[in-house]
């Protein structure tokens, strides 16, 4: 009898990327900006996978710069795209990544602008109407969002510009294989930061067991240090140095050890969007708790819920009881 191979629900996901060449062409030249250049390893996931999506289509990066070394009136050649890092900084809690999208809007009005896969929260609607003045004078604006609600926000707000739905650049990377055998039960891997929420708190008083990290513990005291000298140094040497390659190399061996780490747990449980990802990047059972502005279960619901491995806190939690997510 033949067996029937079905394709996994991680390559659908790698393949929706595609619609990014809509608007950026394979052999385009690029300028990429607002790379991260900090310790949060879901950013930098989302960074390899952006390169990867580069190479594998073969878009050329003519120039990288982060929100620390970006300088004001760089000259940028007509025909090239200027593609802004995707991530969870739309909007007015991460202010700093905030501006320099406004800002390479408002600076380059002749410049087709790319702006990869977001989730958008705001606070404060006086800020989001801001932006949208900003993005609204532009005449080829492309913004793709990461879930249905972001999408509606979006398309609500941004009337000239032209938005998409699409999952995070970090599935550009799927396969993961990690060579770590699972000698470990569960990795509990929770945020510590302001999206952390009052449920997560009670999760980790009810006594469950299990190791617990998330990036700030996952990178070592001299790893932390090493990455604070190269934002340092990126900030007062505003390009003049080659600190974007080097800075390159180091993050392969960041993301590496991340991937090591998750590679010895055979289940993990994640406040974190990307340790959710990066599980389902490498195929383990991983448990998905909601962030404080429900980024995590919009997108789950969007793209992930139909990933055998992947669950989602609040909806297991509700099918126990018989209730709806």
């Amino acid at each position: 009898m033949e067996v029937v191979r079905t394709a996994h629900p991680m390559d659908e996901l790698k393949q929706r990327l595609k619609q990014i060449l809509d608007v950026i062409p394979p052999g385009s030249d690029v300028y990429y900006l607002d790379y991260p250049v900090h310790g949060n390893g879901g950013d930098l996931l989302i960074m390899k996978g952006t390169e990867a999506f580069f190479r594998d289509y073969r878009i050329r990066v003519r120039a990288r710069y982060s929100a620390l070394d970006f300088p004001d009136g760089l000259s940028i050649p007509r025909d090239s795209i200027l593609v802004l890092h995707g991530g969870g900084n739309f909007g007015d809690l991460y202010p700093v990544h905030q501006k320099l999208r406004e800002k390479v809007v408002a600076d380059y009005p002749e410049h087709r602008i790319v702006m990869l896969p977001q989730t958008i929260f705001y606070k404060d609607v006086r800020e989001f109407e801001k932006t949208a003045d900003i993005l609204n004078k532009h005449s080829d604006v492309h913004l793709f969002v990461r879930d249905t609600i972001s999408l509606e926000l979006a398309k609500d707000k941004f009337s000239n510009c032209r938005v998409y739905l699409s999952p995070d650049m970090a599935h550009q990377l799927w396969p993961i294989r990690s060579k770590a055998e699972p000698g470990k039960e569960l990795l509990r891997f929770l945020r510590t930061d302001i999206e952390k929420t009052a449920d997560q708190d009670r999760l980790e008083k009810g006594g469950e067991t299990g190791d617990c990290l998330d990036w700030p513990t996952l990178y070592s005291r001299t790893e932390q240090k090493s990455i604070r000298l190269f934002s340092d140094v990126m900030r007062m040497g505003k390009g003049k140095l080659p600190m974007g390659q080097i800075w390159s190399k180091y993050t392969d061996r960041l993301v590496k050890k991340a991937v090591v780490r998750f590679g010895h747990y055979r289940a993990v449980q994640t406040s974190r969007l990307h340790g959710h990802i990066l599980s389902c990047l490498m195929d383990k059972p991983n448990v998905l708790i909601d962030n404080a502005y429900g980024k995590n279960a919009s997108y789950y619901r969007t793209w992930t819920q139909g990933i055998a491995s992947a669950k989602l806190l609040a909806e297991t939690a509700n099918k126990k009881s018989g209730g709806m997510a």
